[in-house]
């Protein structure tokens, strides 16, 4: 079973997935997502929206977790092996960052949780990773946490071999895929890992 978080930050420009998905809506997404997104719940403390709909799960607004936490643990509650986030990217950075912090969250309960901005997916990999028709697209790590060591890589432009990424260094940022099957093996600690699919402006 899959699961579909959508947040109240950039709405996605492209389509969103839903296909064999429960879909849960967070607070003020519901403004971008309504009559553009099947929605199976709705969910939140609604403080971002200003009124709670008919129908919603509702959460006091003073608590200690975010609604994107509230939808991530309904999903796993009901079984989802894997978790897609929209609308996780733009406005508020602090959000952003708590947003990532989702996909660590899923990572360490089994699930794997993907967010999708306008450009770039991201998630938590560990052991051997593999990125398979990503030829020319950017590729940047970077450690969840203090560390991360990468053993080898292959198809990079930039070879990552006993390699560790540090808290505090850009060390892993702006990698180039080259080959149709690349591939690298972290056998310490976690990796955020960003697949840019469209180059933004820096």
């Amino acid at each position: 079973m899959r699961g579909v978080i959508l947040l109240n930050g950039e709405p996605p420009r492209g389509p969103v997935d839903t296909k064999d998905a429960f879909v849960i809506c967070c607070d003020g997404a519901l403004r971008w997502a309504q009559g553009k997104v099947r929605i199976d719940l709705v969910a939140g403390d609604f403080d971002s929206l200003g009124y709670a709909p008919e129908g919603a799960l509702t959460y006091p607004v003073e608590k200690n977790f975010t609604d994107g936490e509230i939808a991530l643990d309904l999903l796993i509650g009901k079984g989802c092996g894997r978790i897609d986030i929209y609308g996780g990217g733009g406005g508020r950075e602090d959000h952003l960052f708590g947003n990532l912090q989702l996909l660590y969250a899923g990572f360490l309960r089994g699930v794997k949780t993907a967010m999708h901005t306008n450009c770039t997916d991201i998630y938590c990999a560990a052991g051997e990773i593999v990125w398979r028709g990503l030829a020319g697209k950017t590729l940047s790590l970077a450690p969840v946490g203090l560390s991360a060591h990468i053993v080898e890589s292959e198809g990079l432009k930039y070879p990552l071999c006993d390699l560790t990424l540090r808290a505090g260094s850009c060390r892993g940022v702006s990698n180039v895929v080259e080959s149709d099957a690349a591939r690298i093996f972290c056998d310490e600690g976690v990796l955020f890992v960003f697949e840019v699919r469209e180059e933004g402006k820096w």
